[in-house]
């Protein structure tokens, strides 16, 4: 009972994708082209990546 339920949704699911596929084509490739291009920052000391506007932890130590 539970892998018929299972079929049944994977079943749907690719129904939905093939007909959002066939009303929107190039959908995918449309949103592709909106987004936005985000360069990571590093720490030149530690190489550690730095989220948010403060600095590192390291404060410029070299940490071999």
């Amino acid at each position: 009972m539970l892998f018929k339920i299972a079929v049944l949704f994977l079943a749907g699911m690719a129904l939905i994708g093939l007909v959002g596929k066939w009303l929107f084509p190039d959908a995918s490739r449309r949103m592709v082209r909106r987004l936005p291009v985000i360069r990571s920052t590093v720490c030149s000391a530690c190489g550690r990546y730095l989220i948010g506007k403060g600095g590192c932890d390291c404060k410029g130590k070299n940490r071999g």
